[in-house]
């Protein structure tokens, strides 16, 4: 018997992100809008169209996050956009 696997990207908005995001995450990696949105800039050749698939932009999320530097993190958190 073959087992077959299929990988989803399970589709959602830049709040699902968000909420998803910050529901597995410790209180270091928690985000804001702000930094998602200047995530989107960073990254634009992640992104298609206005879809922010979970699985396939939480890691490279993650990862760019984590190389900021803490005063640049900060300074974006607390953006009005």
């Amino acid at each position: 018997m073959r087992l077959r696997v299929a990988f989803y990207f399970k589709m959602a908005t830049k709040e699902q992100f968000l909420s998803e995001h910050n529901r597995l995450s410790p209180l270091n990696l928690q985000v804001t809008i702000a930094l998602l949105s200047r995530f989107r800039i960073d990254k634009a050749s992640l992104f298609k169209n206005d879809d922010w698939p979970i699985d396939k932009l939480r890691r490279p999320f993650i990862s760019w996050l984590t190389s900021l530097p803490s005063g640049e993190k900060e300074k974006i958190k607390k953006e009005k956009i």
